[in-house]
């Protein structure tokens, strides 16, 4: 699940990410375009009722791919994204507009 709270300057969009871990996942991260892809830049909190979790800002007007990785290896994509775009491993990544 995304949702998107922008800035009243319009400059800034903070997106919270929501995974809702049906996998019973013990730890995710979210990585995507805005981290360079990196698995230990942006962790997500795991929440009571056991889904992941995770705040950032983004520029507005682009849009980004992004996908969660369960614990360390597991990619996989938000059921709820905006849209997919094919990726080099003839795989699917998760996209959010912004």
């Amino acid at each position: 699940m995304l949702k998107k709270n922008y800035t009243k300057t319009g400059k800034s969009c903070r997106v919270t990410f929501k995974y809702p871990n049906g996998e019973q996942a013990e730890s995710a991260v979210l990585a995507g375009e805005f981290n360079d892809w990196m698995l230990n830049a942006t962790p997500m909190k795991k929440l009571k009722n056991g889904s992941f979790s995770v705040t950032i800002s983004l520029q507005p007007g682009h849009s980004y791919r992004f996908r969660y990785v369960l614990d360390g290896n597991i990619w996989v994509n938000d059921p709820e994204a905006d849209s997919y775009a094919a990726n080099e491993y003839g795989e699917e990544n998760s996209v959010v507009a912004v």
